[in-house]
C-alpha cells in the first residue's frame, strides 16, 4: 500500500468512525421515557393499538374500572370502522339544516349547514345530523376481581401497584396485589387486526377469584363518550353466538350498527353474567391464563391466537417503527428543558402512531374517547399529519389521505351547493364525508389548502412523478375552488377572502370578516404550488389562478403590525380579538416566507402577540405554531420559550398526552404540533441556513439528529 493511499484510508476511517459514533442509540432514547405508574391516576392511563384501533387501560393493564376513570383519560376501545346512528324517527332531511347567505351582495344564494335555533323542526334536524353518525366505544374488557368475602374488589382495594409500558415493544406490564395476593398482567395490541392479547398470572385464578369480563356500554349521543355509559339498556342487544372451552363469540347489535367480539383463551368458559355483561371464567387448574380479544364489523375468521402472538407482533411492529424515519437525542444538553422536550417527543411519536395512523384524519381525541361525537376535523389534519412526512414516515400520512378520495364527490357537491367550482373540503364529518351542521365549521376555509401542503410534502420526499399523477385531481379541484372563492373587489382591483369567512382564530363573525392574515398567506402559497404541479406535469398554468395570485389582497398591516384580519383594525386592543388561536403567526411558520410578507413587520407582530395575548384562552397547537414563527424569524430562544410556555393548555401529562381542560383531557393536535415544530427547528426549512436553526448556539444543547426532512 502506498503511503499516500494509507493516509487517505486513514482519513476515511476517521471520518467513518466519527459518523458511526454520532449514530443514535434509538432504543436507549425511546426506553428512557417508558412510563411507570405506581398509583391509580385517572390522567395516567396507557394505550396499546395500531393506528386504526386502540385500547386504553387502567392500572390493572385492562379496563377493569371504567367508571372510576371516566373523567380522566378514559378507558376507550375504539376503531376506524365503529360508527352508529340513532334512528331518524322524525325523518329529518339534511336540507333542513341549510341557510342561504350572500355575504358580498353579489346575488349569490350560498347554502350553509348551520346550527339553526328555530323553527323547532330545523333545530331538531341540526341536532340529529350533528350527533349522527357517532363513533362507538366498542366495549370494556377488564378483570373482575373478588375479595376474600366474595365481594367485587374496588380499585381502592388494590395495593403494590407497579405498571410500566415498554415503548420500544408497545407492551404494558402491570403488577398489583389483592388481599396480599400478587397479580401480573401483560397487555399488547396486534398490529394488523383490531385485537389485543392478554396474559395474567396469579393464585387468584386457581381460587376462582379472577375472571375477565366484557361489558358493552351504550353510545351517549353526547359531545363526549367516555366508554362508561350503561343506560338505555333496552336500545341495544348482546348475545353469545358460540361458547366453547377455548373460544367464544359475542354479537352486539345497536341501532344501525352491529359487530362481533371473538375471544380465544386458555381453558375456560364464556358465559352471560348480566345484561350486556359477560365473563370468561378460566379453569381453576391453572395460575396463568392467556387470551386474545378481537373486535370486528364481521364475524372474524382469524385463526386461534393468544398473548404470545400479540407479543411477537407488537414487538416486531414497534421496533420497525422506531427504526424507521427520524430520531433525535438530546442527552448531554445542559438546558434543563432538554430531557422534558425529548420526553414529549418520544411519547408524542408513540401516541400519534397508536391513535392517528389509519386511513382517515383522526378525531382530536384519537381512538380514546369521543370529542365532537367522534368526528374528524379536516382543519386539524395539518397538525395530525404533517409531522409524519417531516419525520421521514410519509407512508403514514399517505394512508390518511385516502379520506380525500373517498369524500371527493361530497366535497364537490358542497362547493356546487354554494355556487363555487371545484371541491370545498368538509370541515367536520364522519369518515364518509357526511357534513355536520356547525355555525363555525361551515365558514372555516383554512382546511382547504391542507391537501396541497400535505401532498407537496409527499412529492418532496422522493420527487416521484407517481405522486403527482395520484393526487393531481385532488389538487387541481382544490385550487379551482380556492380561486373561485376569492371575491373580486372592483373598487380596489383585488381579490379578497371574505366576507363570509371565519378564520382559524374562530372568534371573528363570518358576516363581517375578510382577509385574515394567515389565510391570505396560505391561499397565496397553495395556489402557487398548485401551479407548480401543473408545470411538473407538463400542463399549462391556469390563467384564473395566476390572476388571483397576482391580485390577491395584501397581508393587512396597521402601525407596522399584521392584523389578525383586515376587518379588525382593533386586533390588538379589543380583548376578545386576543383570545383563541393567535393564527396571525401562522402566516410565517406554518406557511413559508413569501414576497407578500415583511419579516420586520412579522417580528413586531410576534412581539405584540407575545405581550398582549390572553394565553390562558389558547389551544395546544398554538405553542408549536408560535415556536415555528419565532424559529423562522431567527429567534431560537423564543421558539423554545414558546414550546415551554407555562399555560394549562400546554400541559403534557405523564403518559404524554396534551391536556387542555376537564372537557378535553387529551388533545392530539398538540402532540402532532410538538413533532412538527421540533422537526422544523432541527432540520430547518428551504431558506434556512446552518445546522439546527431553531435551537440556540450557546452550547446548552447537545443534539444528535438523523432522518429529518426540511419544511417548505
Amino acid at each position: 500500500m502506498s503511503k499516500k493511499l494509507a493516509v487517505y484510508l486513514g482519513f476515511f476511517l476517521i471520518g467513518f468512525s466519527s459518523l458511526t459514533a454520532q449514530k443514535i442509540d434509538r432504543k436507549k432514547v425511546v426506553q428512557r421515557h417508558n412510563v411507570v405508574n405506581t398509583k391509580a391516576d385517572t390522567l395516567s392511563t396507557l394505550t396499546v393499538g395500531n393506528g386504526k384501533f386502540a385500547y386504553t387501560v387502567d392500572i390493572t393493564g385492562m379496563q377493569s374500572f371504567p367508571e372510576y376513570y371516566k373523567n380522566g383519560v378514559s378507558l376507550g376501545t375504539q376503531s376506524e370502522w365503529g360508527w352508529n346512528s340513532f334512528p331518524n324517527i322524525k325523518n329529518y332531511k339534511f336540507e333542513e339544516t341549510l341557510k342561504a347567505y350572500d355575504f358580498n351582495n353579489e346575488g349569490r344564494k350560498a347554502m350553509y349547514s348551520v346550527q339553526l335555533k328555530e323553527p323547532e323542526r330545523n333545530k331538531g334536524a341540526v341536532e340529529y345530523f350533528r350527533v349522527n353518525k357517532h363513533r362507538l366505544q366498542l366495549g370494556n374488557i377488564g378483570i373482575e376481581l373478588l375479595k376474600k368475602d366474595s365481594q367485587k374488589a374496588k380499585i381502592s382495594d388494590l395495593t403494590n401497584i407497579n405498571q410500566k409500558i415498554d415503548l420500544w415493544t408497545g407492551i404494558i406490564t402491570s403488577e398489583f396485589s389483592l388481599d396480599g395476593i400478587p397479580v401480573k398482567v401483560w397487555t399488547a395490541s396486534f398490529q394488523n387486526s383490531d385485537k389485543i392479547g392478554i396474559k395474567i398470572e396469579s393464585d387468584l385464578i386457581a381460587q376462582s377469584r379472577l375472571k375477565v369480563f366484557a361489558r358493552y356500554p351504550s353510545p351517549t349521543g353526547q359531545f363526549l363518550d367516555d366508554a362508561a355509559f350503561y343506560g338505555n339498556e333496552n336500545d341495544h342487544t348482546t348475545r353469545i353466538v358460540s361458547s366453547q372451552s377455548t373460544q367464544g363469540i359475542i354479537h352486539h347489535q345497536l341501532q344501525s350498527a352491529d359487530y362481533y367480539t371473538r375471544f380465544y383463551f386458555t381453558e375456560g368458559k364464556l358465559r352471560e353474567a348480566g345484561k350486556h355483561y359477560f365473563v370468561f371464567e378460566p379453569s381453576s387448574k391453572n395460575k396463568k391464563i392467556e387470551l386474545s380479544v378481537e373486535f370486528s364489523a364481521k364475524n372474524p375468521k382469524s385463526g386461534k391466537t393468544l398473548f404470545a402472538d400479540a407479543e411477537k407482533e407488537s414487538a416486531s411492529g414497534w421496533e420497525s417503527f422506531w427504526k424507521s424515519g427520524a430520531a433525535v437525542d438530546f442527552e448531554g444538553s445542559t438546558d434543563p428543558r432538554a430531557h422534558e422536550l425529548e420526553r414529549r417527543i418520544v411519547l408524542s411519536e408513540y401516541l400519534t402512531k397508536v391513535q392517528c395512523g389509519g386511513s382517515n384524519p383522526p378525531q382530536e381525541t384519537g381512538l380514546t374517547f369521543n370529542s365532537w361525537y367522534g368526528k374528524p376535523h379536516t382543519e386539524m389534519h395539518w397538525w395530525h399529519g404533517v409531522h409524519y412526512a417531516l419525520w421521514g414516515r410519509p407512508e403514514i400520512l399517505e394512508k390518511q389521505l385516502e379520506y380525500y378520495f373517498r369524500t371527493f364527490e361530497k366535497a364537490k357537491k358542497l362547493a356546487e351547493r354554494q355556487g363555487y367550482k371545484g371541491v370545498r373540503w368538509i370541515k367536520m364529518s364522519d369518515n364518509d364525508g357526511n357534513e355536520s351542521p356547525s355555525s363555525v365549521a361551515a365558514f372555516l376555509i383554512w382546511e382547504q389548502p391542507h391537501i396541497i401542503y400535505m401532498t407537496e410534502l409527499l412529492y418532496r420526499d422522493k420527487q416521484d412523478k407517481k405522486v403527482l399523477e395520484k393526487y393531481k385531481d385532488l389538487i387541481f379541484a382544490t385550487a379551482e375552488f380556492m380561486a373561485d372563492y376569492a371575491h373580486y373587489d372592483q373598487d380596489k382591483n383585488r381579490y379578497n377572502l371574505g366576507k363570509g369567512v371565519i378564520p382559524a382564530q374562530e372568534v371573528f363573525p363570518a358576516k363581517d370578516t375578510y382577509n385574515p392574515t394567515y389565510e391570505v398567506a396560505y391561499w397565496d402559497w397553495a395556489l402557487k404550488v398548485a401551479q407548480q404541479w401543473k408545470e411538473r406535469l407538463g400542463q399549462p398554468r391556469d390563467k384564473k389562478w395566476d390572476e388571483v395570485i397576482a391580485k390577491l389582497a395584501p397581508l393587512p398591516v396597521q402601525d407596522s403590525v399584521y392584523l389578525s384580519t383586515e376587518s379588525a383594525k382593533d386586533s390588538f386592543t379589543f380583548p376578545k380579538w386576543m383570545t383563541d388561536h393567535p393564527a396571525v403567526l401562522g402566516a410565517l411558520g406554518m406557511v413559508p416566507e413569501s414576497p407578500k410578507l415583511d419579516k420586520k413587520i412579522m417580528k413586531n407582530t410576534l412581539d405584540i402577540v407575545w405581550e398582549r395575548w390572553n394565553w390562558e384562552h389558547t389551544w395546544g397547537w398554538d405553542f408549536p405554531m408560535t415556536a415555528m414563527n419565532a424559529a423562522r424569524l431567527g429567534l431560537p430562544n423564543k421558539a423554545l420559550d414558546a414550546l415551554f410556555m407555562n399555560i394549562q393548555t400546554n400541559t403534557y401529562l405523564k403518559n404524554g398526552h396534551n391536556f387542555q381542560d376537564k372537557r378535553l383531557r387529551i388533545y392530539l393536535p398538540g402532540n402532532g404540533g410538538v413533532l412538527t415544530a421540533v422537526a422544523m427547528m432541527l432540520e430547518g426549512w428551504d431558506s434556512s441556513k446552518g445546522e439546527f436553526p431553531g435551537f440556540p448556539k450557546d452550547g446548552s444543547w447537545k443534539i444528535k439528529a438523523e432522518g429529518f426532512k426540511k419544511m417548505p
